[in-house]
Parts: C-alpha cells; structure tokens; sequence
C-alpha cells in the first residue's frame, strides 16, 4: 500500500517554523502566504472533493497548480502580476517540502518548473511638484486629525518610505537634532535611516508635541490611538486628493497612494541628481537594478538628454527595394 502524507502538519510547519521562525517573515508576507493558501485551498477542496484538512500532499501536483493560476486569471480576473505572487507562495511551499519529503523530489521539481509569465511594466507613476503641494495644503491644520495627516503626507512624500514603514513608525523611531533621521527596519527586517528635510523635521517636531494617544507610541496613530490600517491610510489620501484637486484639477483623475508618494520621492532625488545606488539604499531596494525603473519614468530627463545630443544630418538617395525574402523574414 502507497504511503501518503497529510498536507495540514506541512503547511503548518511551513508557516510557523520556516516563515515565522526561521526566516522571520513580515506580517505583510505572512498575510500575503496566508490568502494564497486559504484560496488554494478552497479550490483543491472544490476540485477533489475532499475538505483541506483532508488532504494529502500527493494530490498537489503540478496540473492541480497550474489550474489554480488558469482559475485566478480566467475567472477571478487577476492580473498576471497578482498570479504570480500567488506562484511565488507556492514555489516557496515546495522549496521547503523539498527538505522534509526528498522522496517526493519529482513531484516538487514539477510544480517549481511552473513558470512566471511574463507581462507589460507600465511606467512608474509620480506626482509633480504642484500636485503635491496642492495635496499638503488640503488637510486642516486646526485639527488634530488635520496636523496628522499633514506629517504622514509630507513624511511619506520626503523620505519615500513602504506603507508598512509608515504605519510601523513609532515616536522613538524618529532621531531629531542636527542629524535628524528616521529609523526604519523595513522589508526583509533590513534597518536602514532615513535622512530627513529641514521642513520635515520642524514638522514632526511640532508633531511629537501633540499628547500621545494609544500604549503603543505609534507616530501617526488613528484615533483610538492604534496603528492606522491600509484601508485607513487610503481613506484619508483619497479626503485630501479630492480637496486638492480643486486647487490642482490634474489630481482629480488620479489615484494617490503611498506608493506612489515613495515614487514620487525617488523621482525627486533621480531629478536631483542623486546616484542610482544611493537612492536604492534610500529606498531599501534589494538590488541597483530596482531603481532602473525610474530613469524610464520621466520624459522631461529624456528631453534634457536629447538636447545634449547632436541631431542626425540625412542624405536623400534614390529608393531601392529590399530583397524579397529578407523583407519576409523583417516582417515576421
């Protein structure tokens, strides 16, 4: 009799010892590995009849998988880039299965064979220098609410940092003085300092002498008090974009996030000057090569380039057709 055995103690070993303990993943990934399995799951469930729990690591095989993403995309309407975050939970799964069942290697190898697909990377979007002007003059400084919002705006918009890092921060987080930086322990638990602008510093200075609310010192809590969520922070960038497109009409048909104000950080400093391997540690880019998608972003660097070149003279001459065959093979 073949011997099986039961996917739940894997999965959970996965997530508790491998994720939590040993790679110390961030709750943002662990969230992420936590959804992907939690669909997966519904769907095996859907597809073999047999409740999670239930089943056994033999039926996940490469054509369950593959059905799985086919599913995601042609009916759930998931973009490719999503399908293959989904993926990459599930390589992550096996590469730690290949530790614990080697004699299950061919099956493994299957499902880690299972390529990414490739897809169109749209330019990096940034904000201009009037529209973010437009949207740190909407909140309402009178308030307390206001002068919150003000400082996470200008913060995010300066120093470029994830939404988690923002949402993380806490009051001891933030260095004053001559030197004044933020302490950041961002993506893949890197810590790293961020250098901030006299305006930013004079900003959370006023800031931090608000009373601090909540026990957990966060730097821009919600009111209660507790770390603001995402759907909180998008809450309140959608208030102010609309307030400022009425200063600014270019706003009214975007989509500000704080992502987009991390871009917009990083375009300032490529406009500035600022070598490519600065901003990547300004950013927390694991690699140089990250920040490549920014020198494709802006048209205005692209223009200045042009202007230092020298045009090309062109010669008129009679026209001659090409050879027939290679104009076929051209055209292919």
């Amino acid at each position: 009799m073949t011997r099986t055995t039961n996917l739940a103690p894997l999965l959970e070993r996965f997530f508790t010892q491998r994720l939590m303990q040993q790679r110390q993943a961030s709750p943002h990934t662990i969230t992420s590995y936590r959804d992907t399995f939690r669909q997966f799951l519904i769907f095996a469930q859907q597809r073999l009849a047999r409740a999670p729990s239930r089943l056994v690591f033999e039926q996940i095989d490469a054509p369950l998988v593959i059905a799985f993403l086919d599913e995601l995309e042609t009916r759930r309407g998931l973009s490719v880039r999503s399908r293959n975050l989904r993926l990459t939970a599930i390589h992550s799964f096996f590469r730690y299965v290949a530790f614990e069942l080697p004699t299950h290697a061919a099956q493994i190898q299957r499902v880690l064979a299972i390529p990414s697909k490739r897809f169109t990377r749209n330019l990096v979007s940034f904000l201009s220098r009037p529209e973010v002007d437009s949207l740190l003059a909407a909140p309402d400084r009178s308030t307390w609410s206001g002068r919150r919002d003000h400082a996470f705006i200008l913060t995010a918009v300066q120093t470029g940092l994830r939404l988690s890092e923002m949402t993380g921060l806490k009051r001891e987080d933030f260095m004053p003085g001559s030197g004044a930086h933020l302490r950041v322990v961002g993506k893949g638990r890197k810590e790293r300092c961020t250098p901030l602008a006299k305006p930013t510093r004079a900003v959370l200075n006023a800031w931090l002498r608000e009373p601090s609310r909540g026990v957990n010192d966060v730097l821009f809590p919600s009111a209660r008090g507790e770390r603001l969520t995402v759907h909180g922070v998008q809450y309140l960038l959608n208030k102010h974009r609309v307030k400022a497109s009425t200063r600014c009409p270019s706003l009214k048909n975007q989509r500000v996030t704080v992502h987009r104000l991390r871009h917009t950080a990083a375009m300032d400093l490529l406009q500035a000057g600022v070598d490519r391997a600065v901003i990547a540690l300004w950013l927390g880019h694991e690699s140089v090569e990250t920040t490549q998608i920014y020198l494709e972003a802006t048209l205005a660097m692209k223009e200045r380039a042009l202007a230092r070149t020298t045009p090309p003279v062109g010669k008129p001459s009679r026209y001659q057709p090409g050879d027939r065959l290679l104009g076929f093979l051209s055209s292919l």
